[in-house]
C-alpha cells in the first residue's frame, strides 16, 4: 500500500497556542516521525510525505530559512530511526534551488538507507506536480523521444518504480491536493481530516486506512449490480 500525506496545519496549530509558525513546523516533524513509525508497523510499503512544495518558496524569508534548517537537522539526526525501523528514504522533487547542505543531506540519507528493505519513506521536497510533469517531458525530449505516451511519461517521473498512491490524506481541514503528485494520483482515494497535522496520532492513521478499506475502487470501470 502506498499512502501520501499532505501535512497541513502546522502554522495554524501554533497560532492557536500563541506560538510562532516555526514552533508548529518543529512539532510537525515530530508528528511525521510518529506517523512514519505507525505506518511502518502497519505494514505500509510506501509513505510519501509532502514536506516542502515549490509554492512554499513564496513564504517569508525567515520561515523558509527555518524550514531549510529543520530539514537539514532532521535528515542528519534521524538515521538511527531509519536504521532501527529498516526504512529506506528517497526524495521526490528537484534538488535545484535547495541549499547545498540540504542537497547533500538528501543524497547522503538516500545512499545510507538504500539497502533497507522495509517501508520506503518518500520525502517530497521542493516539489510541485506540474513541475514534475514538465521535468519529465523535458527528460524525454532530451532522450530524443518524438512521441510522448502515457507509459513513457510515467517512466520519466521522479520515481517510476514507486506505485501510484492508493490513498492521499490531507490534514488541516482544507479540501484540495495542492499540486501533490498530480500525475500519480489520478485514481487515488482521498481522505480529508479536520485535525491539524501536529495533532495526528496513530489512531488517526488507522481511521484513514479503515475508511480507505471500506471503499470500492473501480478505476473508471463499473460494478455489476443485480
Amino acid at each position: 500500500m502506498h499512502i501520501g500525506i499532505i501535512m497541513d496545519g502546522n502554522g495554524r496549530w501554533a497560532k492557536e497556542r500563541g506560538k510562532p509558525r516555526t514552533f508548529g513546523h518543529s512539532e510537525g516533524v515530530r508528528t511525521a516521525k510518529r506517523i512514519a513509525k505507525a505506518a511502518s508497523d502497519m505494514g505500509v510499503k510506501y509513505l510519501s510525505l509532502y514536506t516542502f512544495s515549490t509554492e512554499n518558496w513564496k513564504r517569508s524569508e525567515t520561515e523558509v530559512k527555518f524550514l531549510m534548517q529543520l530539514l537539514k537537522k532532521h535528515l542528519r539526526e534521524q538515521f538511527s530511526f531509519y536504521k532501527d525501523n529498516n526504512i529506506r528514504v528517497v526524495h521526490t522533487g528537484s534538488l535545484e534551488r535547495l541549499p547545498e547542505v540540504v542537497q547533500k543531506e538528501i543524497v547522503d540519507v538516500e545512499e545510507l538507507t538504500k539497502d533497507f528493505s522495509g517501508m520506503t519513506a518518500n520525502l517530497v521536497i521542493n516539489y510541485g506536480g506540474r513541475d514534475e510533469i514538465v521535468r519529465a517531458v523535458r527528460k524525454l525530449q532530451e532522450q530524443g523521444e518524438s512521441e510522448i505516451t502515457e507509459e513513457k511519461l510515467s517512466s520519466a517521473m521522479d520515481h517510476p518504480e514507486i506505485p501510484d498512491p492508493d490513498l492521499i490524506i490531507r490534514t488541516g481541514g482544507e479540501l484540495r491536493i495542492s499540486n501533490f503528485l498530480l500525475w500519480e494520483s489520478a485514481y487515488s482515494e482521498l481522505y480529508f481530516s479536520k485535525k491539524y497535522w501536529p495533532d495526528w496520532q496513530e489512531e488517526d492513521l488507522k481511521e484513514a486506512v479503515d475508511a480507505f478499506a471500506s471503499r470500492s475502487r473501480r478505476f473508471g470501470g463499473v460494478t455489476e449490480t443485480k
